[in-house]
């Protein structure tokens, strides 16, 4: 055995002599090296977008712009010097030709007559190129969008809101009622509500806003053919309780909207004015134009007004007669109704405050109220309604406030269709009402909404000055504006395929597709120089073996070179595509949380790089023997190209 390997390394054998070996490496190394560094610039200033996102977004899709970005420069970085020393050491023996390779001359055997018949039918393949472009526009067209796709947490967060008035025995009763009802689902693991305010600052949450996370069972523990959406709406069938408004979101979500935007919902409008009563009638017209609409669902105006309040206003004629003060009437009222903070208790590193007030039955009622015993020096107790008018009156539960300004909010998500397009038709009917608000009072959309119009006008800002730099690092590859063109046409028919896969599988347009389309650009441009290097090369071998004029080149000896030039390298362009092809598909059959997000990455991806596949290797030729043919015709020889310095 050991003899077999010494024969096959054997001196002898290599018909190269080491300094021919050498010459052939650094001759192939500086055609493919240019290539290689130039490409990895175009990929990494493709990703510029991704680097300039903001906010969430940005969070969540810078890292794998620079994960990609990095691997490049290194990939690019061994590809130059590694890989030619490398291939000083491995290559031995004696060399063989690309037809020699079983995989490869059946590739060309299919490819060959293809290109061949491509390049006898132009007009035609340029044709139909073109209307898969238009189709692929209008289908581009009729796409959805939104911000971010929806990620799916696992469970769900369900947000009713009661009315402003409510008492905290009502609502410990509806919250009961309502766990029972979603415990009875039987893909429901656990139920677990809360209503009003935690113990810190940060959370205002009136008591009428109750919260409940639902926990759900394994989706293979799942009725047959139910999906998440299923079991929303059949919770929300089942809690159609007079006087709430249900709502429905992800606990992870939730708080991430409430963070950025202050809204808990997908979308809402922020109406901004001096006047409470004024917002709130606003607020209700809002409210009354939206209903109905398509996808908008939970839609709620936020009461600005119907909140109760006791009114305890001493009587300052009597109390004087009593030998009373204002200070006597409120520490009554503070002691009985409020609690008085006696002292504080310390239990190792916490303390508690102790606090005395009247126990319930005694504040339970207005009447109640109006019992309460003062104590006078002269009279002894007396009722606090005689020193003291106690009533209840009306006034906003809470007021919110943004920008110095008095702010009123009308909520809802989106379901069953996407954000953009509903938001627009919900503008479209606001906007006869925005044209006549009341002066000093103006309208803000938020949300979902808000974060989408900031990552689009960011990505269209930077989206022509990314296409100038890559037509930039093109035309310095070429030093040819004619052959930079030729490549950089390939983006727009290697976006049609993204589009078309996009289009069938249902995906709206989002940050996250126009991260997988950012993504194809590069390859695009990549695949598309690689193959205009080798047609060029094959253009000055022509040209060393016929000369360069009109009258030594003819329409037969070009379209020989040009199918020599691109069907003679399949094998890298294909292996370039295949690596990608093979990396990505996996992700269409993931399953899990994350999977939704990297679907929509990975879709324009793959559908676009088996069309820039086909264009560049059947129309791209096409072009180039159109553009070589045209030269030769108006200046008598063709113009080379030499893409290795």
């Amino acid at each position: 055995m050991t003899d077999k390997i010494k024969k096959i390394f054997k001196k002898e054998n290599d018909p190269l002599s080491p300094e021919e070996k050498l010459k052939l490496i650094e001759a192939s190394s500086k055609l493919v090296g240019p290539g290689v560094f130039y490409s990895t610039i175009i990929v990494i200033a493709s990703f510029l977008p991704v680097f300039l996102l903001t906010g969430m977004e940005g969070k969540l899709f810078s890292p794998l712009a620079w994960t990609k970005s990095f691997i490049l420069i290194v990939d690019a970085f061994f590809a130059i010097t590694l890989t030619p020393v490398l291939i000083s050491f491995l290559l031995k023996g004696k060399l063989r030709t690309e037809n020699k390779n079983p995989i490869n001359r059946k590739l060309e055997s299919i490819y060959t007559p293809i290109l061949e018949f491509c390049l006898r039918w132009r007009k035609t393949v340029l044709a139909i190129n073109i209307v898969a472009l238009l189709v692929g526009v209008l289908m581009f067209t009729r796409l959805g969008s939104e911000f971010m796709p929806p990620l799916d947490e696992g469970s769900v967060l369900f947000m009713p809101v009661t009315l402003p008035d409510v008492s905290n025995s009502e609502v410990k009763r509806i919250l009961q009622v309502q766990d029972k009802l979603i415990k009875s689902i039987p893909e429901v693991a656990h139920v677990l509500g809360k209503a009003g305010r935690a113990n810190t600052a940060t959370d205002n949450s009136p008591i009428s806003m109750i919260e409940t996370i639902i926990l759900l069972k394994p989706s293979s523990e799942w009725r047959e053919g139910k999906k998440k959406e299923d079991i929303v709406n059949e919770i929300n069938n089942k809690l159609q309780i007079p006087g709430v408004t249900n709502g429905f979101t992800q606990p992870i979500i939730n708080r991430i909207n409430m963070l950025s935007t202050g809204i808990r919902t997908d979308v809402g409008i922020k109406i901004y004015g001096e006047s409470l009563d004024t917002i709130n009638a606003l607020a209700q017209k809002i409210k009354m134009a939206l209903d109905g609409t398509s996808g908008v669902k939970d839609l709620y105006a936020e009461p600005i007004t119907g909140g109760k309040y006791i009114d305890i206003k001493a009587k300052r004629e009597v109390i004087g007669r009593y030998g009373l003060s204002i200070d006597d009437i409120n520490n009554v009222v503070e002691a009985s109704i409020g609690g008085m903070k006696l002292t504080t208790t310390i239990e190792g590193r916490q303390r508690f405050s102790v606090n005395a007030r009247y126990a319930q039955e005694y504040r339970n009622s207005i009447d109640a109220l109006k019992k309460l015993q003062v104590q006078t020096m002269d009279f002894g107790p007396i009722p606090l309604e005689t020193v003291a008018d106690v009533t209840i009156s009306d006034g906003p539960p809470m007021i919110n406030s943004e920008n110095a300004m008095l702010r009123g909010s009308v909520l809802f998500n989106v379901r069953d269709r996407d954000l953009g397009s509903t938001v627009k038709e919900a503008q479209k009917k606001l906007n006869s009402m925005m044209t006549k608000m009341p002066k000093g009072y103006y309208v803000e959309w938020s949300g979902q909404w808000e974060n989408q119009i900031r990552a689009n006008k960011t990505l269209s800002l930077i989206l022509p000055i990314v296409v100038v730099i890559i037509f930039l690092i093109l035309y310095f590859t070429y030093h040819s504006m004619k052959e930079a063109l030729i490549t950089m046409i390939t983006v727009p028919f290697a976006l049609i395929g993204g589009v078309f896969m996009v289009y069938f599988y249902g995906i709206n347009l989002s940050v996250a597709v126009a991260v997988g389309f950012i993504a194809l650009f590069g390859l695009a441009v990549e695949t598309a120089m690689l193959i205009t290097i080798y047609l060029n090369e094959a253009m000055n071998k022509m040209v060393e073996k016929y000369g360069n004029s009109k009258e030594t080149l003819t329409e037969e000896i070009i379209r020989e070179y040009i199918i020599e030039g691109s069907a003679k390298r399949l094998r890298p362009k294909l292996m370039t595509v295949s690596v990608s092809l093979f990396g990505l598909i996996p992700i269409l059959w993931a399953t899990g949380t994350g999977a939704d997000v990297m679907l929509p990455i990975t879709v324009p991806l793959i559908g676009g790089t088996i069309t820039s596949t086909i264009y560049v290797l059947l129309v791209t030729p096409v072009v180039f023997e159109m553009v070589k043919l045209h030269e030769l015709r108006t200046k008598g020889k063709i113009t080379l190209i030499d893409a290795k310095h």
